[in-house]
C-alpha cells in the first residue's frame, strides 16, 4: 500500500535491512511497532517491502516526532533485539520531503 501523506514538506525515514535466517518472533515484533507507531504524534503513513533487502519507509511531520519514536521504550527493546538478532546489517536515513507527485490510475 502507498502511504497517504500531506503537502510537503515532511519527513521520511528509510530503514534498509538484511535480515538473519532467524524469526524469532520478528513478524509479530515488526507488526507491533506499526501498530505502535500509528499511535505517536506526527505520524503519517507507512510503506514496506521485502525481497532480499527489506525496506521500510514511515513519514513523519517532524523531526521532533521522529526523535520520539526512536526513544518509545517498545521501540527501543526491538531495536535492541534486531541488532543482536535479525539483522545482519541495516541503515537508517532521514530525509526531508520537499516535493512528492503520485499517478493512479
Amino acid at each position: 500500500m502507498i502511504a497517504e501523506t500531506p503537502p510537503t514538506p515532511y519527513y521520511a525515514v528509510i530503514f534498509t535491512s538484511l535480515r538473519t535466517p532467524n524469526d524469532n518472533g520478528y513478524n509479530d515484533t515488526a507488526s507491533k511497532m506499526e501498530d505502535l507507531a500509528k499511535t505517536m504524534d506526527g505520524y503519517l503513513g507507512i510503506e514496506s517491502a521485502r525481497e532480499d533487502v527489506g525496506i521500510t519507509v514511515s513519514y513523519w511531520s517532524s523531526l521532533e516526532c521522529i526523535r520520539a519514536w526512536k526513544q518509545k521504550s517498545e521501540h527501543l527493546e526491538a531495536q535492541q533485539k534486531g541488532r543482536f538478532e535479525w539483522y545482519s546489517k541495516y541503515k537508517v536515513r532521514i530525509c526531508k520531503v520537499e516535493r512528492d507527485y503520485g499517478f493512479t490510475l
